[in-house]
């Protein structure tokens, strides 16, 4: 069996504890040496025979893994952040279907939830936002005409773009064609979780300027909506969840 495995955002402690037991019980592991720490692989696959899978192709990486399995061999495949956003392993599961292969995912914490995290921000607030978007801009891979980010944008709602930061102007120029307006919020967390993570926060009218100041072009990810008014601003209402006069399964409300 091949186990795909979400790495994390880049903070060794954020893989699951599964993932971090399958690796040390790996015999080999392939890993996405351009976004995925490789002292994280050494700190939990000390013994593994490792790949670098970001000078290979596909069929170099599916002729690595099967041979492996043919060998008896335990087999990671480790990717950044979690495997199932932008983790391109639909096309490896695939191949492995056709050769017989089992396989199984694990999850992991991926990046958009890491920058929540280092901004302290909650993405889907009462009254102002209960959808998240995860969505990136059109570069070298095509997106569906429907998932344009400026037709995206007329939701209004919380946006997580990934893979963009390099097209930052497009990016807000699009969102300006939506629901957005100047003055809404933005914030930029270039490697999050990482020793040397960057944050750039700003509003669309200036987040562009801000971050090429920073100089960030890659690994990053962009937010943007009211919710990032929420720490600053306080919050336009909240959660009836803990409301003393709401009634649920676990606890009865007291009349006010």
């Amino acid at each position: 069996m091949v186990h795909f495995v979400g790495a994390g955002p880049g903070d060794a402690e954020l893989i699951t504890v599964k993932g971090a037991r399958l690796l040390r019980e790996a015999d080999v592991v392939v890993f996405a040496g351009s976004l995925v720490d490789r002292q994280l692989v050494l700190a939990y696959a000390q013994d593994a025979q490792v790949y670098d899978s970001s000078g290979m192709t596909l069929e170099e990486i599916i002729v690595v893994m099967a041979g492996a399995v043919a060998n008896g061999k335990r087999v990671v495949r480790l990717h950044t952040g979690d495997p199932a956003i932008f983790g391109a392993i639909q096309e490896q599961m695939a191949a492995l279907d056709d050769l017989g292969i089992a396989y199984d995912v694990v999850p992991g914490v991926t990046s958009a939830l890491a920058a929540a995290a280092v901004l302290k921000q909650e993405l889907t607030l009462p009254e102002l936002a209960q959808t998240v978007v995860i969505t990136r801009v059109e570069g070298h891979t095509p997106v569906p005409v429907r998932e344009k980010l400026a037709e995206i944008a007329r939701l209004g709602s919380t946006l997580v773009i990934y893979l963009s930061v390099a097209m930052i102007e497009r990016v807000v120029e699009d969102c300006l064609t939506g629901a957005y307006a100047p003055e809404t919020p933005a914030a930029v967390v270039a490697k999050a979780s990482w020793p040397d993570q960057e944050v750039v926060e700003g509003t669309l009218e200036d987040i562009a300027k801000k971050v090429k100041n920073a100089g960030i072009d890659k690994q990053a990810i962009i937010i943007v909506g009211d919710v990032l008014r929420a720490r600053r601003e306080g919050l336009a209402a909240v959660s009836r969840l803990y409301d003393k006069s709401f009634s649920h399964e676990f606890r009865k409300g007291i009349p006010t």
